[in-house]
């Protein structure tokens, strides 16, 4: 598997797809569809952990597979290769196990479509896990933008599955259309780093950054802008984050692979594996962190008064995909990867969650509508609590160990004045500090709105309430297991008890980042902030956690509950409807951007196309051709006696002339 094998990975998801593509045109029974589906995401899944040991037994820190020379044009010359090194063997590995998870909670999700429908629900899914293994295991930037546009074109089909919904395929167009802004940026930064390296593969450029940074730097700012510009669509960051919420058009499966395992996190793969430029320049690291904060603390404002259940859980994904790019801007990249392993579990565990309850209220996504579903769904009920503890950040749950690496290297970044930035960096740490507490808050309301209490809705939808099927539940429990344990597993803080080596993630991926790293910022950092004061940031991180689940349970559980949230309407109306408009962003892309150009569209289809082009080009050619042959035909008619007679008007006009 590890020798010359790598392809079987992603291969054994697209032959999924093909042979589920066919089993809808037959109209196949769900039972052969789900072998499929399932079993060839699961036999990647089996694969890819096959060549993890193998790789892990091997001394060597990379290994590139060529298959054949793709593009040869000139100087351009391509290769369809693979790379496993640490970096991509730790995103196929959760890829592929929380995939294969979310494959099998669609069995019983989506058991109410029809059989061809059925087939090409798991297509579209398996597709899309093979386009995410192209991407992260592209050992150049060519390849990786294949697979980069194939995780855009699935999920335009799966957040457009309910296409005969006007509103499901509007959705899934604008997720389309969005990222094609940041595929754009992408794009030039292709041709930049041939331009300027003379080779788009990683290894290549990245000898010529650590060999010239100096001399490489304002190339390094553009190339790293540009980039960011693509991570900046496909990780739904300020200002084109707004086609993720629209997502939840998909089924709930979907947005939990999207969301967790995909597409969004691709983003921050990309950064991550091009960290070098990052690194190299100093004002493109900046941006990033900037950009990251914003949104986290962006984001996290707008979930506090949704009530769409899917539409929290989108929200709390941008201001989370937010704290990775921050992570990624002080020139922690490992912080950041470990941020996207414990998202994918917590997050995967939510959606599910959500999923679940959506099915057994039959539909019902407004938490308006639910409440006292924990004695009704215990398992959901107990995972879902799990997974929002450790977005919250209690200890010692995944996103608590996590997160609080990623405010830690925020905090230490502006006390080591890194790259002198260090006011800024400040604060975007006090910034990152309030979007905690916001996340711990918005995120037990749903708890509490959903869970807690008395059941809100119709006596019909009372009546339906039951917990998922165990093809369901099962993914929840190990995900939620995983969302308890993950973060402490992979990631244990032991250089707080003076015990580094006990980091397995930071010792397993520091060995790539440092050989490909032009600066290690991170013992100039390390230096800036004592043990003592790690330990002050780590117990003011809990307490941020703790009180944003403190007022939320004050708002929703006591007695006088239910007025509280109103009050507070009441006083801040304005912010309030800020807020539930999501700051009207929305509406100002479409009155900016959308109805400009669909007018700008229609003057040139009505006017340009219709009455310039097709009436005075296209038709006044005709008419004037016809015109002239009826004037021609009427001359032309065979009587001697008619041409005779032109003859001489002619001769007497042109004597006319010329006397």
């Amino acid at each position: 598997m590890y020798k010359r094998q790598l392809w079987l990975i992603p291969i054994l998801c697209l032959a999924g797809a093909v042979v589920n593509l066919g089993l809808g045109l037959l109209r196949a029974r769900k039972p052969l569809v789900n072998l499929v589906g399932v079993g060839s995401v699961g036999a990647a899944t089996v694969a890819t952990f096959i060549a993890l040991w193998q790789y892990l037994h091997q001394p060597q820190t990379e290994l590139i597979e060529t298959y054949f020379t793709w593009i040869a044009a000139g100087r351009f010359l391509v290769d369809a290769s693979f790379q496993l090194d640490p970096l991509s063997a730790v995103m196929i590995a959760f890829v592929t196990f929380v995939g294969f998870l979310i494959h099998l909670y669609s069995v019983g999700y989506m058991h109410g479509e029809s059989d061809a429908g059925y087939a090409r629900y798991f297509a579209y899914l398996n597709l899309f896990m093979f386009s995410m293994l192209v991407l992260v295991l592209g050992s150049n930037l060519p390849v990786l933008f294949v697979g980069w546009e194939g995780v855009g074109l699935c999920s335009y089909l799966l957040i457009g599955y309910y296409y005969e919904q006007e509103w499901c395929a509007t959705a899934g167009k604008k997720a389309f259309i969005v990222n094609r802004i940041g595929d754009f940026g992408f794009l030039l930064a292709i041709f930049a780093c041939f331009a300027v390296f003379g080779t788009a593969e990683f290894r290549g450029m990245f000898a010529q950054l650590v060999h010239d940074p100096a001399g490489l730097a304002t190339s390094a700012t553009l190339i790293g802008l540009l980039l960011f510009v693509g991570a900046i669509g496909k990780s739904a960051q300020i200002p084109i984050y707004v086609w993720l919420p629209d997502a939840m058009a998909g089924p709930t499966p979907v947005s939990a692979l999207n969301h967790a395992a995909t597409m969004v996190t691709a983003g921050v793969y990309m950064v991550a594996r091009c960290n070098a430029f990052y690194l190299t320049s100093h004002t493109a690291m900046l941006v990033v962190g900037i950009i990251g904060a914003s949104t986290a603390l962006f984001a996290a404002t707008i979930g506090l008064a949704q009530n769409d259940i899917k539409k929290v859980l989108a929200y709390s994904t941008v201001s989370q995909l937010g704290y990775m790019f921050l992570a990624a801007g002080v020139g922690a990249f490992v912080a950041a990867i470990f941020h996207v392993v414990t998202h994918a579990f917590f997050k995967a565990c939510l959606f599910l969650g959500s999923g679940s309850v959506i099915h057994a209220c039959d539909g019902e996504q407004d938490m308006r509508r639910m409440g006292g579903l924990r004695t009704v769904m215990p398992m959901t009920y107990w995972t879902f609590v799990v997974a929002t503890l450790a977005i919250a950040g209690i200890p010692i749950f995944a996103g608590f160990v996590s997160k609080d690496e990623i405010l830690a290297k925020v905090f230490e970044a502006g006390a080591a004045d890194l790259n002198h930035f260090g006011r800024i960096y400040n604060v975007l740490w006090l910034v990152a500090v309030v979007g905690a507490f916001l996340t711990a808050f918005y995120m037990f309301r749903a708890v509490y709105m959903t869970f807690h209490g008395t059941f809100r809705g119709s006596e019909e939808a009372r009546s339906h309430l039951h917990e998922s099927p165990w093809t369901m539940t099962l993914p929840l429990a190990i995900l939620g297991v995983f969302s308890i344990i993950g973060g402490v597993l992979i990631g244990f803080p032991g250089h707080l008890f003076n015990r580094p080596e006990l980091n397995a993630i930071d010792r397993f991926l520091h060995p790539v980042i440092a050989e490909i790293g032009v600066v290690d910022h991170g013992h100039e950092a390390a230096h800036a902030v004592t043990l003592e004061a790690e330990w002050l940031l780590l117990v003011a991180s809990v307490l941020v956690a703790l009180a944003g689940w403190l007022v939320a349970r004050r708002f929703y559980t006591a007695p006088d509950a239910p007025s509280l949230p109103e009050r507070l309407v009441r006083r801040f109306p304005l912010a309030h409807k800020a807020l539930m408009n999501k700051y009207w962003v929305d509406e100002l892309y479409d009155g900016l951007v959308v109805r400009p150009i669909y007018r700008l569209c229609m003057f040139c289809w009505q006017v340009i196309d219709v009455v310039l082009i097709d009436t005075i080009f296209v038709n006044g050619a005709a008419f004037v051709t016809e015109l002239t042959g009826d004037f021609l035909r009427f001359l032309q008619t065979g009587n001697v006696r008619n041409y005779a007679l032109s003859l001489a008007l002619g001769i007497l006009v042109l004597a006319v002339v010329l006397w």
